[in-house]
This record gives C-alpha cells, structure tokens and sequence, in this order.
C-alpha cells in the first residue's frame, strides 16, 4: 500500500529519504511527505513538509522553504485509508507538542475509541487520519519519560489492525523506531548506517542486505547497529538476507510481474478488506455509509453497475445479496444503464463498482440514478476519488494499489465488498439473525488462509499453462457462483493472451455452445461445493457430456469430492467453502493460469495491447 523510508546515518536524510520515496512511487500514492530531526539549534526538533498530490509537489515546496541538514529521517508516499487526500492528511503526523513524528501504513481499527480519549484529555487533533492518533499517544510515552522504542512496544499493545508505524523523536536523534502488524516492513543493514523501508526498493541503491521483520515485532535502527524485540519487550532477531535483484524487480519483491506479485498478495488483499468492519458491540460496521438505517430499510430493488471484472464481481454479488437479504437484485453493465432507461426511484440502491473511482462509464451511471432520485453506494479502491464523492455512501475494498492492468486483488476485494454489503443490509433489515451474520463473518475471516492454500498449489497450476502454450482457444464453464468466475477467467485470458475464451453457464451448453467442443479443447470447469447437490450433480453431468466429444477438461473442485476425479483430466483442488464464498478462492487458479500463459507466449503481462488500467473516457 503505502511506502515508507527511514534513515539514520551519516548521509543527508532528506536526500536519502526523498530517493527512496522516489523509488515506492510504483506501488501508487496520493501525497507525499517528510520529517527530520533538526539539531542544527541545540535541543532537537521536528522539521516536516508534506504535500497532496505526486513526490514532485514535496520537492517543489522544500526546494522554495528547504528543510534544515539532519541526518535522521522518515518518509512516506500515501494511500489514503481515513480522511481524503489532501495537505492535512498527508503524512507524517506530529503529536501534541511536535516532538514525535509518525507515518503509518495500514488501518487501526480502534483508532475512534483512542481519538475519543485523547481528546477527552485535552489533544487537538487536526487530520482525519488514524496515524495521527499513534502519534499523540507515541508522544504521551516518551514525555512520561519511555525512550521511543519502549514507547513503541506499549503503544503497539493498545493498537488492533494491521499496521506498520516509523516513528522518530526531536529529543533522541539517533534512532528510528519502526513496528510491524501484518504490514509490510524491511530494514536495510548498511556500514555506518541503517534504513527502514516498506520494501527493498526503498534503500536498494545503498544496501542489498536486508532484515526481514516477524509479526507483532518493534525494530530501532541507529547508526551502529539494529535492534528487535517483541511488542512485550522480549528480544527477537529477524531473518536476514541479501538481495540479488536489480532495482525492477525489487519494486516487484522479486516477482517477474507485478501483476503475479498482486496475485501473490491476495491473502493480505482480502484481509484488509476485512478489517474494521465490527463496532464495539459486534454489530458489522461499513466506511462512509451516509444513509440512515430507515432509508436502508425502504430500498426495495438493488442495481449493481460496473464494468468488465467489476461487473462479474457484481454477478457473484447478486447471488449472495438476493439470498440474504430477499431484495431484487439486479447486474448492469454501466455503459448500457443510462442508455435503456432504467426505472429508478427514491427506493432503489444503486451500487455502483470501480477500482480506480474514476471509471467514465460508471460515474455517467451514477449521475443518471442521482438525478432520478436514487441513492447511490460506491465499492471502490481508491479514496477521495470521484465516484465515492459523489456517492451516499462508500465501502472501500482497501486492496492497495494494483499496477497490473489485468485486475486480481482488485476483484477479490469487491467480492468481499460485496458480501459485506448483503451481510450489512441482512442486519440492518432482519432478514439475517446476528448469529447467522455472524457465522458468514467467520467463514469469511477463513478467507485469506484458503487463498494462500490455492496459491500453495501454482507450480502445479504454471505446468498446466505451459502444457496448452500453444493452445488458441479456452472455454470456462460455471454454475450459480461459479459462472461469473467462467466469465471473469476467460476475461482474464483474453486480456493477457490473447486468445479466443469464452465463459459459459454450464447449463447453455445444450442451447448451443457444445458445438464448440472439440478434441484436446481445454475446458476448465468449476464445480459446485457437494453440499449443493442438484447443482453439483448438474455440473458433473455438464463435465461429461463434453469430455465424451474430445474436450480436455481442467476441474476445479471442494477438496474431498471423489465424485469428479473420473471426468477430470486435470483437477485442481480448492479449499472447502460455502457455495457462495466459492468465487474468492475458485478464480485464483484462473488468475494463474492466465498469468502464466501470457509470461509463456512472450506477452507483457503488466501492460497489455491496447489497454488502460483506468477508463476515464465513455
């Protein structure tokens, strides 16, 4: 998501520090900023400056006001989470007295409980953010006499998310103190001194040997050397290594694509989505809902539009928000919505899917349901966008930036999105007791540790692709869920391959597509979780009928089903899941394959032919 850069040493901080930034603009930011700690008067302060928008409007700034020599410093490049992007929420965030500077990547879900403190004490905070809550408290510790990383680990105890903090203190220039909760953290082991970065990208031109961070661990880097311990205090080391790489694939972590490193980083993706969604009580809780529970409770038809993989997650939505919430729903391509004169009122929701928060066709849509006098909720990725501003409300999906033209941690965390929403409306409604909202929930907190088990599985599904390298044309079959995920795999292949792909519900086939069948035709099939039986069996019907004309079939089906083993000439194995939750773990092989391919038949994976990754134009 964000990046971050620290640096203690002999060097000018900002020098260093502004290098690195430069080096994590691939990972995509919305402002920038800086801190150092000045000891040119004495007593050491905080020198700062951050700046909305691109690195260049920081550099711009400190070049018309330069920051005072320091050889301590930290960095960061955000993606906004809490408050829009602008000066004020900007990182770093200072304390009360200016004397401890933080930036932060990752959420804290109990930031509103600690923000309601400090300011029951007496603190003003300024930002919308959460980071700056940390940094009041951070600040709180080391005036009660801690030293920071002390300060850190206490802090860190009171903190609930996901998170990586950097701070440093006016009055102990010589270390910066860095924490880590299932966040990307690295620091970089030099001579005389030390880095800390989101990734290795950010100190790559000065070290190559690298310190990878456990769970739940503090680090204080200073120039002599490096320190790590436990959020309780207790020592700890990190797993050193050294990085051969060159600088393009460290921005990659190591990964040939960024689009692979994006798949890769799914389970992370999906757990973010995920988090912050309970109050205090319990209840499911969602980001900017600007409607009121009453006029939730009206809406009596659901509209979801998108485009390309985020109508597909659209589709999957349906299925799951029809039978929670008994609502009609129904799924729009938004470049067609305006143009057919849809029938809108003041109780039709409309939800409106976009990555990037600027997709033309649908902010046209949203505009026309809005005129119409129907409210509309945004699912997006990118906050402070337009599609959000001009939304009732908004659930961002919190998957980060996604370089990839070719969307993958983009679509699973719609579908997360999406399951939120129909899990939210069911409470909010009735539809669903508590108990059974909250089962859902568990079954999706499992979510993350299903995807990684597919991942587990990609050197089997990557000798696949290179088995059908040669391959001209793909059909996906699917049933119920699974069909939006045929059509979303053969997107997949289209875009990168650049082959004929065809996604099918399985039951068309008899109306027409089985003529396509041929002999050695790959098909992959998804099958229906056994507990849905009439489904199933359909699907294995389906499997068979064309595997007896010729067609080479690709299976993916619930671990433990026996029943399709004979019918598959290649099956890959999917965690097992609820029928609806299906779609999360089943479109990852596809994404694979696909991936893998296209990097076989020579093709750009990240960038591929006449494509944009955002579409701001009808």
């Amino acid at each position: 998501m964000c990046g971050i850069v620290g640096y203690v040493g002999e060097k000018q901080a900002q020098d260093v520090v502004i290098e690195g930034l430069r080096r994590l603009e691939y990972r995509g930011y919305d402002s920038a900023g800086i801190a150092l700690v000045d000891t040119a008067a004495g007593a050491g302060t905080i020198a700062s400056d951050k700046r909305a928008g691109k690195l260049a409007n920081l550099e711009k700034a400190i070049g018309e006001a330069p920051l005072p020599p320091a050889t301590t410093g930290i960095g960061h490049t955000r993606w906004a989470t809490h408050g829009a992007p602008n000066d004020v929420n900007a990182h770093p965030h200072l304390g009360q007295v200016r004397r401890v500077a933080v930036v932060h990547n990752g959420i804290l879900e109990n930031f509103a409980v600690l923000r309601a403190e400090l300011e029951a004490a007496g603190h003003e905070l300024t930002s919308e953010t959460d980071t700056e809550v940390a940094a009041h408290l951070l600040e709180n510790e080391v005036r009660a006499g801690a030293d920071l990383t002390t300060a850190m680990q206490r802090v860190c105890q009171r903190l609930e998310g996901a998170f990586t903090l950097v701070a440093v203190d006016a009055e102990d220039p010589s270390r910066v103190v860095a924490a880590r909760r299932n966040s990307p953290l690295v620091v970089g082991l030099g001579e005389g001194e030390n880095f800390i970065g989101s990734d290795v990208a950010a100190f790559i031109e000065h070290t190559r040997e690298a310190l990878e961070l456990g769970q739940d661990e503090v680090v204080t880097i200073t120039r002599e050397g490096v320190e790590v311990t436990g959020f309780d205090g207790s020592p700890a080391e990190g797993k050193r290594y050294h990085v051969d790489w060159d600088l393009s694939a460290a921005e990659k972590d190591g990964y040939d694509w960024f689009m692979r490193k994006e798949i890769f980083e799914q389970p992370r993706a999906v757990a973010d989505a995920m988090l912050g969604r309970h109050d205090g009580t319990g209840k499911l809780q969602l980001d900017e809902v600007r409607l009121s529970e009453d006029e939730l409770r009206t809406v009596d038809k659901i509209i979801i539009v998108g485009c390309g993989t985020a109508n597909y997650a659209g589709l999957v939505a349906k299925y799951a928000i029809e039978h929670w919430t008994r609502i009609p729903c129904e799924v729009e391509l938004a470049h067609e919505f305006r143009y057919r004169d849809p029938i809108l009122t003041r109780d039709t929701l409309v939800v409106a899917m976009s990555q990037s928060g600027e997709t033309a066709d649908t902010l046209m849509a949203i505009r026309h349901a809005r005129l119409q006098g129907s409210r509309v909720l945004a699912i997006c990725n990118t906050n402070g966008s337009t599609i959000p501003r001009e939304s009732d409300a908004v659930i961002y999906t919190h998957a980060g930036p996604e370089i990839g033209v070719a969307s993958t941690k983009g679509f699973l965390t719609q579908l997360i999105a999406c399951y939120l929403l129909g899990l939210y409306l069911a409470q909010v409604r009735g539809t669903k007791f508590g108990d059974e909202i909250s089962q859902v929930l568990d079954e999706l907190a499992k979510m993350p540790d299903h995807v990684q088990t597919v991942l587990d599985q990609s050197q089997a599904i990557y000798d696949l692709a290179a088995q059908h390298a040669e391959t001209r044309s793909v059909l996906f079959l699917g049933r119920h869920a699974g069909f939006p995920i045929a059509l979303e795999g053969a997107l997949k292949l289209k875009e990168l391959a650049y082959i004929h792909a065809e996604g099918f519900a399985a039951g068309e086939l008899k109306h027409g597509p089985i003529a396509l069948i041929e002999e050695g035709l790959p098909v992959f099939c998804v099958v229906p979780p056994e507990g849905r039986d009439e489904l199933h069996s359909k699907m294995v019907s389906a499997i068979q009928e064309i595997r007896a004309r010729g067609a080479h079939t690709i299976v993916l089906a619930e671990e433990g089903d026996e029943s399709i083993t004979a019918y598959a000439d290649d099956l890959i194995r999917l965690p097992k899941v609820p029928t609806l939750l299906q779609p999360v773990v089943a479109v990852v092989p596809l994404q694979l394959f696909a991936c893998e391919l296209a990097t076989r038949m020579g093709h750009d994976v990240d960038q591929p032919r006449n494509l944009a990754k955002s579409v701001t134009v009808e």
